[in-house]
């Protein structure tokens, strides 16, 4: 169990002020890392930090940063070296679609925020990060969070779907890249999250008996369902994984 084990080990994790992030964020300090939370309110990531902190006194910070700004991805990565000292873990988890219905329906400003959040402002963060971790040459581990909606469009999902498929390419790219550096780089394709991102599926009766009957486990999955993936990647049993995308979905990508 030594090779799960993140003790000593800094990370950040983007998108983090609830669901799946927030889920990573508990999992990783009790597996003994130190954490940096971040999200575009820092009432919200605050509020998780101040939680995981009343527990494991000291171990979270929350900083307020927009995913899909370069300046402030810069930023993110030097405030967490400035408190923690480094950076061995980032997991790239923030998202947003303002966009659902049919694909010929998009306008272009939702096109540009999708693209500005989903895929440029991972690559933001991967970039910094990476430099602070090819500097300490020490390696690190880089979790960029997709979907199976980059392998199989979502339903009314279409500007998503193109930019998790993205995020896919993006993932492989950078571990092709990295790997001289002893940097890994995975992704992790959750399926149907019962998250309030994904309000708009399970809350409309038809698309989620829909989905549920296409996944051979019958329901969705909760945000603690994605931690054990996510733990392995960001821990020593990973360290020949490079380039991979792993499916959580709940038998969805079978059927």
């Amino acid at each position: 169990m030594n090779k799960f084990d993140l003790s000593g080990k800094v990370a950040i994790i983007s998108g983090a002020s609830r669901g799946i992030g927030a889920a990573i964020a508990r999992a990783y300090v009790a597996a003994g890392a130190q954490v940096v939370l971040s999200s575009r309110n820092l009432e919200s990531s605050g509020a998780v930090a101040t939680s995981i902190n009343e527990e494991y006194p000291g171990q979270a910070l929350a900083v307020a940063a927009h995913a899909g700004r370069r300046e402030e991805a810069e930023s993110l990565v030097q405030r967490t070296v400035a408190h923690f000292g480094r950076v061995d873990i980032v997991v790239n988890n923030a998202a947003t679609n303002p966009h659902f219905g049919p694909l010929l329906d998009a306008e272009a400003w939702q096109w540009d925020k999708i693209l500005e959040v989903n895929v440029k402002g991972y690559f933001w963060l991967c970039q910094f990060a990476a430099r602070q971790m090819i500097a300490r040459g020490k390696g690190g581990k880089i979790i960029n969070m997709a979907s199976v909606a980059g392998l199989k469009p979502g339903p009314m999902m279409g500007i998503y779907s193109v930019s998790k498929a993205a995020v896919l390419m993006l993932t492989r790219a950078l571990a092709l890249e990295l790997g001289g550096h002893n940097i890994q780089v995975n992704a992790i394709a959750p399926g149907f999250v019962k998250t309030r991102f994904s309000a708009a599926l399970w809350e409309n009766e038809i698309m989620y008996d829909r989905l549920t009957a296409e996944t051979p486990l019958g329901r969705m999955a909760e945000p603690e369902e994605i931690t054990g993936i996510a733990l392995y990647l960001a821990s020593n049993a990973s360290d020949f994984n490079t380039g991979a995308v792993l499916t959580v979905d709940g038998g969805y990508m079978q059927s």
